[in-house]
């Protein structure tokens, strides 16, 4: 698809989702908008944004809708609501889910979308607000090839790598792949840090020596700093990461698999939340580890 010039809309303007839009805009996209608060996004609509009262209106004025939301209630809610995108799009749409939600909701939301002429793909990105801002996230596709090739310029409008995996939920199945990698990664910074201090050192001087060593990750390098400087604001929400590892969860336990270290990584969020963390970003785990982890 044609960026430039064409009507795309955007619906969820949070941490997220409002420079994913940007850079769609920047792109020469006509975008059109919808979000719980408009308030918030106010000078994004000073900028050129066309805001409209629904998901649904927004999908009816696009020839692309992305949607970017909190929860799979929420895309349930967006979706197959009365005033929702599948009620309201025109046959031939192309509707892309970017948010962390559920493989069998992306296959609903498929096999509905295909009942009325229109092309779903799910398409949840890695890379947090860092990536979002700067047009590096990882986007996982499911979905059918040819609507994959049609969104494929939107979508690298907005991110660095941009992979189909295969069919209706292979994009969701792969991001719970990732979060598990993350869940891993983010609890052994955590420990290896409160190890360090607990041994005297300085940590930043034993960062400077093990990040780009066999230790090194994008965990170690981007939130140990943010860690040491006392920065807890959400880069991405830990309530919607202990979101993702349910999921996580869920999905495993349904095929079978035992992966005790998720099953850890979702305890210590739920304790995270239980703490009052839950508007804090991921990195607050360390403030778990440091104020003592409730048994």
């Amino acid at each position: 698809m044609e960026i430039r010039g064409a009507d795309v809309g955007f619906i969820g303007l949070g941490v997220m989702g409002l420079s994913m839009a940007g850079h769609l805009r920047k792109a020469g996209a006509r975008l059109h908008v919808y979000t719980r608060t408009k308030d918030k996004v106010l000078a994004f609509l000073n900028e050129g944004a066309v805001w409209h009262d629904s998901p649904g209106a927004v999908a009816a004025a696009c020839k692309a809708v992305f949607t970017m939301v909190g929860y799979p209630k929420d895309v349930e809610e967006v979706y197959f609501g009365r005033a929702g995108i599948l009620e309201n799009a025109r046959p031939g749409t192309l509707i892309v889910d970017t948010t962390t939600s559920r493989p069998d909701l992306a296959r609903k939301i498929w096999e509905e979308a295909r009942k009325r002429g229109l092309r779903a793909l799910d398409a949840p990105v890695s890379g947090g607000d860092l990536g979002a801002r700067n047009a590096t996230l990882s986007i996982m596709v499911g979905g059918a090839e040819e609507d994959f090739l049609d969104a494929k310029p939107l979508l690298e409008a907005m991110g660095k790598t941009v992979v189909r995996q295969g069919p209706a939920g292979a994009g969701q199945y792969t991001k719970m792949v990732n979060q598990i990698v993350v869940a891993g990664n983010l609890i052994g910074t955590v420990e290896a840090l409160i190890y360090a201090e607990k041994a005297g050192l300085d940590p930043r001087t034993v960062l400077e020596s093990i990040s780009t060593g066999a230790a090194a990750s994008w965990q170690l390098s981007n939130m140990v700093p943010r860690m040491l400087d006392g920065n807890f604001e959400p880069g991405f929400f830990s309530k919607h990461y202990l979101k993702d590892l349910r999921i996580a969860v869920e999905s495993a336990r349904s095929m079978g698999a035992d992966l005790p270290m998720l099953a850890l990584a979702e305890s210590l969020f739920d304790k995270m939340v239980d703490r009052g963390y839950a508007e804090k970003g991921t990195q607050a785990l360390y403030l778990l580890y440091k104020n003592g982890i409730p048994r």
